[in-house]
């Protein structure tokens, strides 16, 4: 929301955000329960011009540009070896703690968590099943199309139950100026309704 307010553009808000991830870190309960649950976030990020994708661990961040087609991100980490921008100790810390060697190709996801990176887009999982969907549709995304990904309950990506998918937005930021941007959020904590 900072991000949102103090920018004009995606990269300027991912500015912010690093900014105040480096000043603050981050933490807190991700669930109102009473039960302790805490997790890393990533963000998208986009204006009428360009994307990007912005993945945390602890202070640390990796960020990718998103240069065409579809991106998506879903509870894990996801940035692999197209790093656009980083922290500056990013690969040093990792180096440090013995989990990167410094001599093979960095990979954040690889490396900052436990995810198997040739594995994401094909093991069951609600970040495969979003690569999935929008890959499906991958040069014909509507809004409507978006919505519907959005209120898929059997991908995964409107989760119900013991976690449960707390609202969903659809934006459409169109290229040319003069156009009206429009957002679409949910009213309910489920997409479907």
């Amino acid at each position: 929301r900072l991000g949102l307010e103090r920018a004009d553009t995606a990269e300027k808000a991912l500015s912010v955000i690093v900014d105040l991830l480096e000043k603050y870190g981050q933490g807190g309960n991700c669930m109102e329960s009473h039960m302790v649950f805490t997790y890393h976030n990533s963000f998208l990020i986009a204006d009428r011009k360009e994307a990007w994708v912005l993945e945390t661990s602890g202070k640390y961040w990796a960020a990718e540009k998103v240069e065409g087609g579809v991106r998506n991100i879903s509870n894990q980490l996801s940035i692999t070896t197209k790093i656009d921008r980083e922290h500056p100790e990013l690969k040093e810390y990792a180096k440090n703690k013995g989990w990167w060697d410094g001599e093979k190709e960095f990979d954040f996801a690889a490396t900052y968590s436990y995810v198997n990176t040739a594995r994401m887009t094909t093991s069951r999982g609600r970040y495969c099943e979003g690569y999935k969907l929008l890959n499906k549709h991958k040069g014909s995304i509507t809004s409507e199309i978006m919505m519907e990904i959005l209120r898929d309950k059997e991908s995964g990506i409107n989760m119900e139950g013991g976690f449960m998918t707390t609202g969903s937005m659809v934006s459409v930021l169109p290229q040319q100026p003069n156009l009206p941007c429009i957002h679409f959020f949910t009213g309910t904590p489920d997409p479907a309704r």
